[in-house]
């Protein structure tokens, strides 16, 4: 179940559009993904910076990723603007009781789902077959809207965790 995100997110977004992702610790359920959708949907349509209106976009993936993306080609994001993004977020945590910013928390795609491991787990999972190095790994690292469609979902063996674990 690999979807194509270039169908997920805005066509009409500069490809250097800048991205956030936040990975909750749990699938949101159906009531969460309505309630947290529109609170999105709110913050994007509003969002600021320096006065200026942001062309953002917020939306769900695999129902446990929130992604905010800003196209910087019209307005630039600054620090209050980002920080306005992480309050939106810490107040999804509030209403969901979720945790959004536990970055030892990894995320993998498992037989078509997504799984979550400690990052401490992570070398018993491969040494015992849990996770091979074509397994998918989510990395939430990546920054910009062409990171996102080409590196966020990437085998193992070709992330960061390939130097720490695999030889």
């Amino acid at each position: 179940m690999i979807v194509d995100l270039a169908t997920l997110l805005p066509e009409n977004f500069h490809p250097l559009s800048k991205v956030w992702i936040y990975q909750s610790n749990r699938i949101f359920t159906m009531g969460e993904l309505f309630q947290v959708e529109e609170l999105l949907e709110q913050f994007t349509e509003n969002w600021k910076s320096h006065g200026a209106p942001v062309k953002g976009f917020g939306t769900i993936i695999y129902g446990q990723f929130i992604v905010l993306m800003a196209d910087e080609s019209q307005t630039g994001v600054g620090g209050c603007s980002t920080d306005s993004s992480v309050h939106v977020i810490k107040a999804i945590e509030k209403l969901t009781g979720v945790q959004m910013f536990n970055r030892e928390l990894l995320a993998f795609l498992v037989k078509d789902r997504v799984q979550t491991i400690p990052l401490s787990q992570v070398g018993y999972a491969l040494e015992n077959g849990l996770l091979q190095k074509d397994t998918l790994y989510f990395n939430n690292l990546v920054n910009n809207k062409t990171a996102m469609e080409k590196e966020w979902l990437q085998p193992i063996g070709e992330s960061w965790l390939a130097k720490k674990y695999i030889q």
